[in-house]
């Protein structure tokens, strides 16, 4: 029997100015899947995940997260969400534990639950050993695993991540994958990125977009077996700095 779906999209569109940057865009997540929603820059990802999480209000469309319609009940929508923009939204002179408790009282946490969510989230994040550290001493790496922190401490049914990896090293982008896959036991995960082996290794199903509308939606195998996508991305990740391109 297939797991629930936890996010919906139907048919969504987004204008910037005159230009439509987003074209009737459709997708489902169901629970415990990570779904890449793959792109070269300007495809239409960043402004998709926006929209999915509420930060964007579509043109047209509709988003539905665990049963509830984002339009018409946000906040119940948006309490089942996580999310990490492209630019993690962190304050740099708060030390992590400070700063994931704001976030957590953002996310409505009880207070009597908010010492086990921070816990959780640290452990999960590799934090543990960080909580009295400034957010502007650590690496970009780690900073990357707090703004992660940030969007799963009330332990939500979806988690979208932007571009989760970008600008990291190697050793980084493969922590933050295999976060990535162990959120994926638990909640449901988008995620967008530029790179054809990210969704390879550590995604259930990938969308493709192209000038803001979807040219592929299929499982791994299936994209593995579309030779001209695979072709098309091998030869953009050919072309990108060596960081962008490590496994």
């Amino acid at each position: 029997m297939p797991s629930p779906i936890t996010l919906s999209a139907h048919q969504l569109t987004r204008f910037h100015g005159k230009r439509c940057v987003v074209s009737d865009v459709s997708l489902e997540l169901r629970h415990g899947e990570v779904l890449g929603l793959l792109g070269h820059n300007g495809a239409g990802k960043s402004t998709t995940l926006q929209m999915l999480a509420g930060a964007l209000t579509p043109a047209s469309g509709q988003v539905t997260v665990c049963d509830f319609d984002l339009a018409q009940h946000p906040e119940q929508g948006k309490a089942c969400l996580g999310f990490l923009p492209d630019q993690p939204p962190l304050y740099r002179d708060m030390r992590v534990d400070d700063f994931l408790l704001f976030a957590a009282r953002l996310h409505r946490v009880a207070p009597a639950k908010l010492a086990d969510s921070l816990a959780s989230a640290k452990q999960r994040c590799g934090l543990s050993d960080c909580g009295n550290k400034l957010i502007g001493t650590l690496s970009k790496g780690y900073q990357q695993r707090v703004g992660i922190a940030q969007a799963i401490i009330h332990q939500p049914a979806v988690v979208i991540l932007d571009e989760p990896t970008v600008g990291l090293d190697p050793t980084q982008i493969r922590d933050i994958r295999n976060l990535i896959r162990e959120l994926g036991d638990s909640s449901s995960v988008i995620l967008s990125t530029h790179m054809l082996n990210e969704v390879e290794n550590i995604c259930d199903r990938a969308i493709i977009l192209q000038e803001g509308k979807v040219i592929f939606s299929g499982s791994i195998d299936e994209l593995r077996r579309h030779s001209d996508v695979e072709s098309s991305f091998i030869r953009l990740t050919a072309m990108l700095p060596e960081g962008d391109k490590a496994e």
